[in-house]
């Protein structure tokens, strides 16, 4: 017996394109694993799989009837499983176009989606006088901070930043940090600032001038006393803006960090 499967395979050639082909489809299983995990699509691939052993099982065993029954329910499985589970295949679909692979393609869209949120945030913020204070990463990671803070890795919207900034919230007392568009953590310390002059500043103030000095976050503070919006980047601040000017401002900023990037890749190249 072990000589027929030994003849069996020796026919049988294995190269670079097969070693690929393989790759890639444990990769897309791996992939499509990690997109259903947590969610109710776990038993709907259950089920499904029972349904299909099921199927084969009745061609092996010849049961006939049991064979055209789940051969039928086969063919209107998976237009229910589209009817039932909608809300669960769109998130899935939605987490797959997060994913790394086609960032690249949408992360412009994103960053504009992200800085429209954090000037909402902002303005509604500054109008009722709630302090707060945001850091946005660019190049240079803010990793250090993230683990300082309470990890929440939360899509950017503006409802979710005026809640952590409310006095009776939890997280109020510490900065956001904002990283690849999305909240990475709130409630983080950031460095407060040795610089003389700015011993007149708040806290919050300090803090963001401090992180700009030793990276090239941006950060943006809404001033509890008297609801002005700032935003400070390498080390400089800018006081009293109105949000078409922080729109701008920001937008400059992560255009620059986007030109950064590519020019880098480019020189790579």
């Amino acid at each position: 017996m072990l000589d027929s499967l030994l003849n069996a395979f020796s026919g049988i050639r294995f190269g670079w394109r097969d070693a690929l082909d393989i790759f890639v489809v444990a990769f897309i299983a791996y992939e499509f694993l990690k997109l259903i995990r947590h969610t109710r699509a776990v038993q709907i691939g259950i089920g499904a799989g029972l349904v299909i052993a099921m199927y084969y099982l009745s061609e092996v065993a010849m049961l006939r009837t049991v064979n055209w029954f789940v051969g039928n329910l086969l063919s209107y499985v998976v237009f229910a499983a589209i009817v039932l589970f909608q809300a669960d295949l769109r998130r899935v679909l939605s987490r797959l176009g997060r994913a790394s692979l086609f960032r690249h393609f949408t992360r412009r869209g994103t960053t504009d989606e992200m800085v429209e949120e954090v000037v909402t945030a902002a303005g509604m913020l500054a109008e009722r006088r709630v302090g707060a204070l945001i850091a946005i990463e660019r190049d240079i990671g803010l990793r250090t901070y993230v683990d300082s803070g309470i990890y929440l890795d939360a899509r950017v919207t503006y409802d979710l930043l005026v809640s952590v900034f409310q006095p009776e919230s939890p997280l109020h007392d510490g900065a956001v940090v904002i990283q690849e568009n999305r909240v990475a953590a709130a409630s983080c310390f950031l460095p407060l600032t040795v610089n003389a002059q700015s011993t007149h500043f708040g806290t919050r103030h300090r803090a963001a001038i401090g992180l700009t000095e030793e990276s090239d976050a941006v950060a943006l503070i809404v001033s509890e006393e008297t609801g002005a919006v700032s935003l400070v980047l390498d080390g400089e601040i800018e006081s009293g803006l109105d949000s078409k000017l922080l729109t701008n401002r920001l937008d400059s900023a992560m255009h620059t960090r986007r030109s950064r990037r590519r020019n880098s890749a480019q020189k790579a190249v």
